[in-house]
């Protein structure tokens, strides 16, 4: 990797610049999303804190196998941790609903905050296991089983999904389970962040240290002890995409990563279409980790 190169970055990383049409994904993706939260039963900007952006949004099972003890699906959108909304991002749910999983979706703040509230990446990983404590403890009242607790990410996303699945989570509250997420999908996941250190446009709002790529980079952490993650990225993503999918699985090994795959003909935002499409193999993983019992 040419990490002294910051066009070269710039080409890997920017994935805007890479979609010249992302802005038609995040249009549609909004219209379909209030679209969805206008007539689908749903719980909008719940509290899981007093933060900002310390909300997150419910959608309770639907049809078959709904109802009490559904599994849970906690989807953390993506954005490098510095854009995009929760709001953007409830249009996944329906698919997933009307397969009897219920689904979350958090927010949290975004990079870098105000001069008065900074904000970086490990500020967003605290955010993130406060939203998954607090649907452990309360998901039961949407009709969720908080045992069967699996999430996916996009993006940044995936790279907090893959923190949350190997989350120490007695060291956030004693009395929660060691296994409080039981399985993970990472969609187009990033899991060594010293390349975002170093890319010039993420430089400013990032704010990254070598000390805080360490801490915040799955890659660079023991596997899981127990869950079993997914990583899929798009086969048109950049090659760095592609890599660091391969980085967590190389990582983590194949007892933690048994799904290590491309989603051919995907770039980094059609790979989301993928994940909300019952036809597509990406939904199809998910489902698979949904419907798992170990």
């Amino acid at each position: 990797m040419p990490l002294d190169d910051p066009e070269w970055l710039e080409r890997m990383y920017n994935n805007r610049a890479r979609v010249p049409e992302h802005g038609e994904y995040f249009a549609r993706w909004a219209a379909a999303s209030a679209e969805v939260r206008r007539t689908q039963p749903c719980s909008i900007d719940v509290p899981y804190g007093s933060g900002v952006n310390e909300t997150l949004d419910i959608f309770p099972a639907q049809g078959g196998g709904g109802g009490d003890g559904a599994p849970v699906l906690v989807f953390v959108h993506g954005g490098y941790w510095r854009a995009l909304d929760k709001r953007d991002h409830s249009f996944i749910a329906p698919p997933f609903t009307r397969r009897g999983a219920c689904v979350v979706v958090p927010n949290y703040a975004l990079c870098p905050g105000t001069d008065a509230a900074p904000v970086g990446i490990s500020h967003i990983a605290l955010q993130m296991a406060r939203a998954l404590e607090w649907t452990w403890r309360n998901i039961a009242a949407y009709g969720g089983d908080p045992r069967r607790i699996t999430v996916a990410g996009h993006s940044a996303g995936g790279h907090l999904a893959a923190m949350l699945l190997a989350c120490r989570w007695q060291q956030v509250a004693p009395d929660l389970p060691r296994h409080l997420v039981r399985h993970a999908l990472a969609i187009s996941g990033l899991f060594e962040l010293e390349p975002m250190r170093l890319t010039p446009s993420f430089q400013v709002s990032l704010r990254l240290s070598p000390e805080e790529v360490r801490r915040t980079s799955p890659a660079m952490w023991p596997a899981p002890a127990a869950g079993t993650l997914y990583a899929v990225a798009g086969g048109l993503e950049s090659d760095e995409f592609i890599r660091q999918n391969e980085a967590i699985a190389r990582a983590w090994g194949p007892d933690a990563v048994p799904v290590c795959k491309l989603a051919p003909g995907r770039d980094h935002f059609s790979i989301v279409d993928a994940f909300a499409d019952p036809a597509h193999r990406v939904h199809e993983l998910a489902v698979e980790l949904l419907q798992r019992r170990d």
